[in-house]
């Protein structure tokens, strides 16, 4: 019987499932990654992360939002959508900064991980 080198999506997703801290961290780059190139909101984040095998809840996203805003790395404001208000948040530069610090971690970690070096 052959192995399979390539994991389902329904095993990333069980496995997100199985431990969502392994995988926090990576969220929250992706939610700061996003933030850094355009404005986003909950609803768009959230389909954005299903695209990449994430399933998370608005009750766990939002949270991550505010946290990431307590934190400094994300700036809120709202605005009109229709007739309801919408939260929109915007990567500030110390975020910016935290980002740029991540991405030489995640390149570093990719090589040892992929690359073997």
């Amino acid at each position: 019987m052959a192995v399979r080198n390539r994991m389902s999506k329904t095993n990333i997703e069980h496995d997100y499932a199985v431990d969502r801290e392994l995988y926090s961290g990576l969220i929250r780059l992706h939610v700061l990654h996003h933030a850094a190139e355009e404005p986003i909101f909950g609803l768009g984040m959230l389909e954005e992360l299903t695209r990449h095998g994430y399933r998370i809840s608005p009750g766990t996203l939002y949270p991550l939002l505010h946290g990431l805003e307590k934190k400094g790395y994300l700036r809120a404001t709202e605005r009109r959508s229709g007739k309801s208000l919408r939260k929109v948040y915007r990567a500030t530069p110390l975020g910016k900064q935290a980002l740029a610090a991540a991405k030489s971690k995640v390149r570093e970690l990719f090589r040892e991980l992929i690359e073997g070096k």
